[in-house]
């Protein structure tokens, strides 16, 4: 909690820039740089998107061409376009930046790897043959300084190269352990994980702060009295205030429990030879679909929370307005949602990115129907649990409480599954029509988002209902299991037409569950002060008067 350009200008130092030395580099870099990007000795850049192409890494421009005769590398921007662009801490911190570029030696390329670049001396001048621009005014985030990098033939060390994944002898030779180009590219992306990881994160923070201020609100403003009355109402007892913010509280909740899953996968795979590939995609798959749903999350939730205060919520002193011009842009950086929840299912249909990302072995890809939803349901002991739940349903959704935790995790089951299953098919029939599989990928743009969403509203579910079968003290598993079901149900809401289409339920359950949500959101409504408060946001850190409230008062008096 606290000032997001100040996490992110953390985030860009650490999780980026060190990352990327960390995660790409050798002994030799860790030794070189990590120690002075810890103590913030060596402020630096992370230098990846370009004014051309930003998602498209693949096709960056900048080039890093070696020089045997020197065994120097030439960074090199050679069209307007190429321009570093919206680099964090380049445009006034900055002292060396990690720049990707399309790295050729012997006459040949070898596609995008990574390079520590000085840009600034000691004195804080730009380095000769960098020049350096601030991006300028932004919407949010000014205290971070987006700035914009060109090189004009600067010559760095051969050792300049983080040689984790591709390395380049004195005389010009390149090597690589991997030998795909393709699959060396992604897994160099990896690194991005931490930085999607660090993003939603900060979006989760965001949104907290957030119902934390409308919900102390909503407990000490009143409107309206009862024609019986002369006592007015508090908003927070009108169940379509309840309808706005306690069904964002309880995903807040959810996306928390599978942000901690990502945690732990990036502690338990930091640094360890050892740690499966397979889980590995998995984390980088998770973390791409999380960064998506959190930030847009946060960003509904917080024009939410901003219209539920009325026009004290417009006022800058209650943050809410700052809050949604710093997370506006976290659906765009680490990476645009859009292009992320693609990236998520092409992971649900093929093992390896790099076969999907080429689209022209899309033949060789298991677009077996039956197939298809064995490759994304994870077979681990959370999943277990989860199916345990699903069996011990009754035969008919009829005879089931709409509160049912199995019947949620069934009902999501089935969706990822019937949608990865109709894309599957769409894709395969295609290709086997002869069509170009670019054009049957991009015709089927729309089912892909669709599979990916349904894939993490499972996943985000699947974890919570994991993290809630830890907790010990009952009092606290009773409200997280009314949050866990008031998530669940509200997203059943939200997609219940297309449960109605595909006759999965009856008109008369879809009324059920909204029923069912209108009765969690009463549940719910005693506790909401005790549920913001748990976040333990300090006052201090808050800085919001409308959410600095009294305490609060019982629910109809």
């Amino acid at each position: 909690h606290g000032d997001l350009s100040t996490v992110v200008k953390v985030g860009v130092q650490f999780g980026l820039c060190g990352g990327a030395i960390y995660q790409l580099g050798s002994k030799e870099h860790h030794d070189r740089y990590l120690a002075d990007i810890v103590t913030l000795d060596l402020p630096g850049c992370f230098a990846m998107t370009e004014s051309g192409h930003g998602s498209d890494v693949q096709s960056l421009e900048t080039t890093a061409t070696y020089d045997a005769e020197t065994e120097e590398w030439v960074i090199h921007t050679p069209t307007p376009s190429a321009r570093k662009d919206y680099i964090g801490n380049a445009a006034t911190h900055g002292r060396i930046a990690a720049v990707f570029a399309q790295l050729y030696t012997q006459g040949e390329g070898h596609g995008v790897h990574c390079f520590m670049v000085p840009i600034r001396d000691d004195r804080g001048r730009p380095c000769p043959g960098v020049t350096i621009e601030d991006c300028g005014h932004k919407i949010g985030l000014n205290g971070v300084d987006n700035g914009r990098l060109t090189f004009d033939k600067v010559r760095v060390p051969g050792n300049a190269l983080l040689n984790r994944f591709g390395d380049v002898a004195a005389d010009g030779t390149y090597s690589s352990p991997i030998e795909n180009e393709t699959k060396r590219f992604f897994t160099m992306l990896g690194t991005l994980v931490q930085g999607r990881i660090s993003v939603s994160g900060g979006a989760i923070s965001a949104t907290k702060n957030a119902l934390t201020i409308a919900i102390r609100y909503g407990l000490s403003r009143r409107q309206f009295s009862p024609p019986d009355s002369r006592t007015e109402v508090l908003l927070l007892d009108y169940l379509v205030h309840q309808r706005r913010l306690l069904p964002k509280l309880a995903t807040a909740y959810a996306l928390s429990a599978v942000q901690q899953m990502l945690v732990k996968g990036l502690h338990d795979s930091a640094g360890n030879p050892d740690f499966p590939d397979r889980d590995r995609r998995k984390l980088e798959t998770h973390a791409a679909g999380v960064k998506a749903l959190s930030t847009w999350h946060a960003s509904e939730t917080i024009q939410t929370c901003r219209e539920a205060c009325g026009g004290v919520g417009y006022l800058s002193e209650n943050r809410l307005g700052q809050l949604k011009a710093d997370t506006d842009v976290f659906a765009t950086f680490e990476g645009d949602n859009t292009v992320l929840l693609q990236l998520v299912a092409k992971e649900l249909l093929t093992d390896y990115r790099d076969e999907f990302g080429e689209l022209d072995t899309l033949g060789t890809i298991r677009f077996v129907a039956d197939q298809a939803f064995d490759v994304v349901v994870e077979r681990t002991a959370g999943r277990q649990l989860i199916q345990t739940l699903i069996d011990a349903l009754p035969g008919r959704d009829e005879d089931t409480n709409v509160r049912n935790r199995g019947w949620h995790l069934a009902l999501f089951t089935y969706r990822e599954e019937h949608i990865i299953d109709g894309l599957a098919r769409r894709l395969r029939n295609g290709i086997e029509g002869g069509e170009d599989p670019f054009e049957v990928f991009n015709r089927s743009q729309d089912q892909v988002l669709l599979a990916a969403r349904a894939h993490m509203d499972r996943i985000v579910l699947d974890e919570f209902v994991t993290a809630i079968e830890a907790v010990e003290d009952e009092e606290s598993r009773h409200l997280l299991d009314l949050l866990c079901d008031l998530h669940a149900l509200s997203i059943i809401e939200r997609e219940r037409a297309w449960f109605l289409e595909h006759g999965r339920i009856t008109g008369a359950r879809a009324k059920a569950v909204i029923a069912g949500v209108n009765e969690l959101c009463a549940e719910l409504r005693p506790h909401a002060r005790t549920l913001v408060d748990a976040f333990r946001i300090p006052d201090e850190v808050l800085l919001a008067p409308i959410g600095v409230a009294p305490e609060e008062t019982p629910s109809g008096s």
